[in-house]
């Protein structure tokens, strides 16, 4: 699928062709482009690094979790004290446990680039933390007439170390300045230390990060405040299941009180006296089925063996050789109900772009796993919807892709052997729709479990014979903001 518009001209798209691994790699260690200009440590640092004591302020109050906890660095200043504007201010996040080894040596990297107080690792320091309390500090102090903070607050740009999740997380703690309108929300850059990083790739950030090349570092920082700024749409999940039913929720997936679904569209039958809801928000995908089983299974195996999980390239041989154990290139079989199709279990209703009546669209009887895609990566860079021909777009009612367009494009996999094609681009998946809402009804009769996941964050949600499990899935009403590296 081709990339979204930029943000500040939303009338010329910039296409974002998938890459190959290869071509990833050679871009990321800045063998195009940038090769040839060398990029000076102290003139970066200057253009990075806010002044001491605004980076102590901020960090003393996200520690006291008190936006006057930083108080304390403003009064202590002399009055002649003359702090210069950063020209473009950086923080980073990094996930230290993502990229193998090479996690710590890439945030002692970051931090003599920078400064110390600008690199935040997530074991110490949450996003949520630093919208409530560091980027409110600045607020506070640039409406008193601190100028270098309010040119900081608006300037600031954010850098993510670390894997689709990781970036997730911290593109929805910025959305809370949506919510409260506490404008500019800062736009993020990625440093890709997942093991799909399909997101970054979307971007241009790569596939993975060459840690060997030691220029490469100072290259992403420098093209994190050069590059334009594209908009990204973000989906809201709800989930509503039968009470009494226990699930482990992802990072991604929170309890709440109340279920809001829309309620043009009635939910058919009884529902039950006492229900669990969750919400949630994805940028990249949400699936069903099979491929979720397999990635519930693969993290489940990470995390109970961790030894196993040293990198990138690891991972993806351990979650290739465990598909293969969950029946996924295996023919349906008649007496496993965990090997049958979703049809079995799935009503979906959607919504077309620019309509608002819903429909009930039928569930293909081949089908084990149901992905819908915001963006035109997924499983590591493949592009399973395909490069649609405008005869065949036209034909079924669909139109050009963009993560930015209000519109998911929901498709199907088979079983390995089809999604193995799919996923080495000799087919395009079963295509089934393009979507501005989602809906579906789960109910389980033989099948007590079915597996789901967000942008890589899978668990396993139980079901019931007696009461269907909805699940609710509409666009936000703000976008994000990436970096694009191009």
């Amino acid at each position: 699928m081709n990339s979204p518009t930029t943000a500040r001209d939303s009338s010329s798209p910039t296409r974002i062709v998938a890459r190959s691994s290869m071509t990833d790699w050679i871009r990321a260690c800045g063998l195009s482009g940038l090769a040839g200009m060398k990029i000076d440590k102290e003139e970066l640092r200057r253009r990075l690094s806010m002044p001491q004591y605004l980076r102590l302020a901020m960090l003393d109050s996200i520690k006291k979790k008190d936006v006057d906890g930083g108080d304390e660095h403003f009064r202590s200043r002399s009055s002649d004290y003359d702090a210069t504007v950063p020209q473009s201010p950086i923080v980073v996040f990094i996930n230290s446990r993502s990229g193998g080894r090479h996690g710590p040596v890439l945030k002692e990297r970051l931090q003599q680039l920078i400064s110390e107080e600008q690199v935040f690792d997530l074991l110490d320091v949450k996003p949520h933390e630093f919208v409530r309390y560091g980027l409110a500090c600045l607020e506070k102090w640039g409406n008193n007439g601190d100028i270098c903070a309010k040119e900081t607050r608006r300037n600031i740009r954010v850098v993510v170390a670390g894997g689709d999740g990781t970036v997730g997380w911290v593109l929805g703690c910025l959305g809370e300045l949506h919510q409260k309108g506490r404008d500019p929300v800062p736009p993020v850059a990625v440093i890709p230390l997942g093991t799909g990083n399909d997101l970054s790739r979307s971007y241009g950030w790569g596939g993975s990060f060459p840690f060997a090349w030691k220029s490469a570092i100072k290259r992403t920082l420098h093209q994190a405040t050069t590059g334009p700024i594209c908009r990204l749409d973000s989906w809201h999940v709800v989930l509503q299941m039968p009470g009494g039913e226990v699930i482990d929720p992802p990072h991604s997936l929170k309890a709440t009180e109340d279920c809001h679904f829309d309620q043009t569209l009635e939910i058919d039958g009884g529902i039950p006296d006492k229900v669990n809801c969750y919400e949630g928000v994805f940028y990249n995908y949400f699936s069903i089925g099979m491929d979720a089983q397999v990635a519930y299974g693969f993290h489940h195996l990470r995390n109970e063996k961790p030894y196993l999980a040293q990198g990138p390239i690891t991972n993806k041989i351990i979650y290739s050789s465990y598909s293969c154990t969950q029946g996924w290139f295996l023919t349906p079989c008649v007496s496993d109900p965990s090997l049958r199709g979703l049809k079995n279990i799935l009503r979906i209703y959607i919504k077309k772009a620019r309509c608002s009546e819903w429909e009930q669209i039928p569930v293909p009887r081949s089908v084990r796993a149901i992905v819908a895609l915001n963006l035109h990566n997924y499983g590591s860079g493949r592009n399973p919807w395909g490069k649609l021909k405008p005869e065949y777009l036209e034909k079924r009612g669909f139109v050009e892709a963009h993560a930015d367009d209000g519109l998911l494009e929901i498709f199907g996999l088979k079983q390995g052997w089809h999604a193995s094609f799919v996923m080495v681009e000799l087919i395009s998946a079963k295509h089934i729709a393009q979507a501005s809402s989602i809906r579906l009804e789960i109910r389980g009769g033989e099948w007590k479990d079915v597996f789901m996941q967000m942008d890589g964050e899978p668990w396993k949600q139980p079901m019931s014979s007696d009461h269907s499990t909805f699940l609710e899935i509409k666009r936000v009403p703000y976008q994000s903001l990436m970096i694009n590296r191009e």
